[in-house]
């Protein structure tokens, strides 16, 4: 395994992991930006465990390389989603999703560099 690759798979498991136990412990930050972006409060669990299941999946990535490739994948078109939810309701506070967003796209390319899609 490459130690970029490694690196940027790490780092993508300790951010989208923080995040995801943000959103699943009840923080209130979650629940302010659902609120912002006129998401009902019910689904920030919901996204929380899309973001572990992100995690898991970079996790077990390491081992499997289909399952990085699944996980970055998720995880670029949930972030993708989510500038996109700051966006429309005129938002420019887009600098977090976009580190998480250029982190994803960091571990799929490398990871298909490294290993392929298999």
């Amino acid at each position: 395994m490459s130690i970029a690759f490694v690196t940027v798979t790490i780092l993508g498991v300790v951010f989208n992991g923080a995040a995801a136990v943000t959103y699943l412990i009840g923080h209130e930050y979650p629940k302010t930006q659902a609120d912002m972006k006129g998401i009902p409060r019910k689904y920030v669990p919901v996204l929380g465990a899309l973001l572990a299941a992100g995690t898991l999946g970079l996790l077990a990535g390491l081992a499997v390389p289909i399952l990085t490739t699944l996980a970055a994948s998720g995880l670029v078109l949930y972030f993708i989603g989510a500038i996109i939810a700051h966006l429309r309701v005129g938002s420019r506070n887009i600098v977090g999703g976009i580190v998480f967003l250029a982190t994803a796209v960091a571990v799929l390319t490398l990871g298909l560099m490294h290993r392929g899609a298999w």
